[in-house]
């Protein structure tokens, strides 16, 4: 890496930790740290100097570290103010890659994929599967999840996001059924993955294109909530069928960074059956109309 490209990357990450510290510190109150609320506070939650003082860091550094200046950070004081500011782990290492600490630095994303990747989606029928890589374009699938999400596999390479069409799709055609309680969990967990590849030119262009179609990304996105990846249970519509639930399941795949396998398990028998018949009936799985 060149200087010039270290000096580009820098003030990027100084802005995003600025903002973070900053969210956070506001989101706590002086009572629940023991704090006296004190007179004639201008801002929500802890001030620069309560945090300082409770991390047990100068109030200068502090300061110029949630102002994003570019001053270096031990893992040490990094865990205090993570401890003062109660940060989760999720939290704690999405502070840590936007500090830079030497931990922290992921491994380049690739889109490379192993030779056998088709055939294992294709044996995991007829549970629905798919390759996402970290930015949660859909490198690959399977049959059942074509079915499911016709939307997705239809839409040009560029458009097969699914962050995208969650956040573009019109609710006739969306196919999360509760689209107001997986948002959030969505966004936190999309900005868990972000940091590590915040400088990318395509993680950039996702995100500005995400905050100009949706009002409720561009709030979600200022909330700075992380979280990690795991297991969820998700629900979706089909308008063939009706009402699919299952667990999502993500699994790194070894060798190819940032790429990962997440498979749908239907969780009772009436949503195995509904893509059963979906499979058996691909010609209904089309999307309607299109937009």
């Amino acid at each position: 890496m060149t200087g010039v490209e270290t000096g580009r990357r820098a003030p990027r990450r100084r802005t995003e930790l600025a903002a973070f510290l900053r969210n956070r510190r506001e989101r706590i109150s002086p009572h629940e740290v023991d704090l006296p609320p004190g007179p004639r506070r201008r801002t929500p939650g802890l001030r620069r100097e309560e945090v300082a003082q409770l991390a047990g860091v100068g109030v200068t550094w502090y300061t110029w570290l949630e102002q994003g200046r570019p001053i270096n950070a031990s893992t040490q004081v990094l865990d205090a103010v993570a401890r003062t500011l109660r940060l989760d782990g999720a939290e704690r290492e999405h502070l840590y890659r936007l500090a830079e600490v030497p931990e922290a630095e992921p491994p380049d994303e690739t889109e490379h994929l192993p030779e056998d990747t088709q055939a294992i989606l294709d044996a995991l029928l007829p549970m629905p599967a798919s390759v996402c890589n970290a930015r949660s374009d859909v490198l690959a699938w399977n049959a059942a999840y074509a079915a499911i999400f016709p939307h997705v596999v239809s839409a040009a390479p560029c458009d097969r996001n699914t962050m995208l069409i969650t956040f573009t799709l019109p609710p006739c055609c969306n196919p999360i059924e509760n689209m107001a309680e997986e948002m959030p969990m969505h966004v936190a967990v999309f900005r868990y993955r972000y940091s590590r590849y915040m400088d990318e030119p395509g993680w950039k262009e996702l995100v500005q294109r995400l905050q100009a179609a949706n009002a409720e990304f561009r709030r979600l996105w200022a909330d700075h909530d992380i979280a990690m990846p795991g297991p969820r249970i998700k629900v979706f519509r089909h308008h063939a069928v009706g009402r699919i639930r299952t667990r999502a399941t993500s699994m790194d795949i070894t060798g190819s960074a940032g790429a990962r396998l997440v498979v749908y398990t239907p969780t009772d028998e009436e949503s195995r059956a509904r893509v059963g018949w979906l499979l058996a009936h691909p010609e209904q799985a089309a999307p309607p109309h299109r937009h």
